[in-house]
């Protein structure tokens, strides 16, 4: 299950717009595209999501009550850490991780901030390396 950040020509005149006013992820460019770089298979799920978390994405995990679920991705701090918590809200009972050797926030400093908010809510932060 992969989610693409989604935005459109109006990117800047939205809140998220004004307030991170660097146009990005604007349907049908390569930037919002998924990277070729990962296996995404023809009968994949993917949710466009035009906000930090997707609602969506949640209600699909909480239909299909998976094990558990794990999540990678761009931006820790933002995205990631949106999406962890609302599948939180949706799936309390479903262990939720998150490898953050596969993720990147916006500097590293946001970045570990993020890992410490989601540890703080009971989602397990995997890939650390001890310091």
């Amino acid at each position: 299950v992969y989610t693409r950040d989604t935005h459109y020509e109006n990117y800047m005149q939205t809140q998220e717009g004004k307030n991170l006013p660097v146009p990005h992820c604007i349907q049908g460019t390569g930037g919002w595209e998924i990277s070729s770089a990962l296996p995404v298979k023809e009968d994949s799920v993917i949710f466009d999501k035009p906000a930090f978390g997707s609602a969506a994405l949640a209600e699909y995990v909480k239909e299909k009550a998976p094990e558990e679920i794990q999540l990678v991705g761009l931006c820790t701090d933002i995205c990631v850490i949106s999406n962890a918590l609302v599948l939180k809200a949706f799936c309390p009972e479903i262990p939720i991780s998150v490898d953050s050797s596969c993720c990147a926030g916006v500097t590293p400093e946001s970045h570990a901030n993020a890992l410490e908010a989601m540890k703080m809510c009971q989602i397990r932060i995997d890939g650390l390396l001890d310091s």
